[in-house]
């Protein structure tokens, strides 16, 4: 299908993700599952933090947090956090964390970029920290539905899959205004991730849901 794409009122990052609509996403769950799976009061670094929708939660339940998002547009809606702008597989912070947080099933990304985004993951984490990842459960179908949260419609309009790769053509309502989102998802087998994981010097530490959705690593 080719590079991802989006379209829709405002600006669109680099991966195709619509700022607006990034900005107007509610937490689903997200920064308790952080924050019971990280010791308190632990550093965290977001990769891929975007409009700071799980980030500044964290911040709030008393984490020191940084940012990083290739998108300037995303990253302005951050104005009082620290935030790097940059893209993850070449960031150099020369700085570590308690924890490394990849989440927003950015670890689908194609296997190349996965093996980068899990190297910057152990890059940034200290020795003895935590990283903590979400991925697409591994029983989600990929299958054209229809999704209502919050006054937020989610439609997958298209769903085609070739080997572990489906790409996706997904819809996004939110009153009169609507945004698309094109882009190709990746699964992850259990020993794929493994291996990935090791290739980045990390390994399995356990898994956080009963789904496989949310898991953290550790460095080896």
């Amino acid at each position: 299908m080719g590079d991802p794409a989006g379209t829709g009122p405002g600006e669109i990052a680099p991966d195709g993700s619509a700022v607006e609509f990034y900005a107007l996403l509610p937490t689903m769950g997200e920064p308790p599952i952080v924050h019971s799976a990280v010791p308190a009061g632990a550093s965290i670094l977001e990769l891929g933090c975007g409009t700071g929708r799980i980030l500044r939660p964290l911040a709030t339940l008393g984490h020191p947090v940084f940012g990083v998002d290739e998108s300037p547009a995303m990253l302005a809606h951050l104005p009082d956090l620290p935030t790097a702008g940059a893209q993850i597989e070449t960031l150099q912070l020369d700085r570590t964390f308690d924890a490394v947080l990849l989440a927003s099933t950015m670890i689908n990304a194609d296997p190349l970029q996965r093996r980068a985004f899990l190297t910057s993951c152990h890059r940034h984490v200290r020795p003895g920290g935590i990283v903590v990842i979400q991925q697409a459960p591994p029983s989600e179908p990929a299958a054209p539905t229809v999704r209502e949260v919050d006054g937020i419609r989610r439609v997958i309009r298209s769903a085609r899959r070739e080997g572990p790769r489906v790409d996706l053509v997904v819809e996004y309502h939110v009153g009169d205004r609507m945004w698309t989102h094109t882009f190709g998802r990746y699964d992850i087998s259990a020993e794929e991730l493994t291996a990935d994981l090791g290739s980045a010097g990390l390994q399995l530490d356990r898994w956080l849901t009963d789904d496989r959705s949310w898991f953290t690593a550790r460095p080896i």
